[in-house]
């Protein structure tokens, strides 16, 4: 399989949030995605993603992101969302985006990759910690939304 992992850009942008849609109908959290294309394209400096396309320019797969500071660590990437479509799951995919963000995070002198998962995908805990992460029971996330 022919795949290509590459950094996105707002042509991009209208397939990745397809995606994200689909991620959390996956998720089964779908009444969670609020953001519209022109809210990315706006935010576009913003949005840091890498998509994972086909020879034939389909993109089957991404991973966004953004750099923080912990301090407790220091420089880190947080991995906000990964996800690979259904049919092109099993084919290393994830895999190699994982693979993109950790040597982006090497590259840029951080001290590690940082995300969650959820408690109930145990496919994806075991992918993790095949790629020796930590995966942590003991912290519990929370979201404070801000009325527009």
């Amino acid at each position: 399989m022919n795949i290509i992992i590459r950094k996105a850009a707002e042509p991009d942008f209208e397939a990745i949030l397809l995606l994200i849609k689909e991620f959390a109908i996956f998720q089964k959290t779908p009444d969670k995605v609020s953001i519209t294309l022109d809210e990315m394209i706006e935010n576009g400096s913003l949005f840091q993603c890498f998509v994972a396309e086909t020879a034939d320019k389909n993109i089957v797969g991404f991973a966004s992101f953004f750099f923080a500071y912990y301090s407790w660590s220091g420089k880190a990437i947080y991995l906000d969302d990964l996800y690979v479509i259904n049919s092109f799951r099993k084919h290393g995919i994830g895999k190699m985006l994982l693979h993109q963000i950790i040597e982006l995070a090497k590259n840029s002198a951080c001290k590690k990759v940082r995300w969650q998962v959820s408690k109930w995908n145990s496919n994806a805990i075991e992918f993790y910690q095949k790629m020796s992460a930590a995966v942590d029971e003991t912290e519990i996330n929370c979201d404070l939304a801000l009325a527009d």
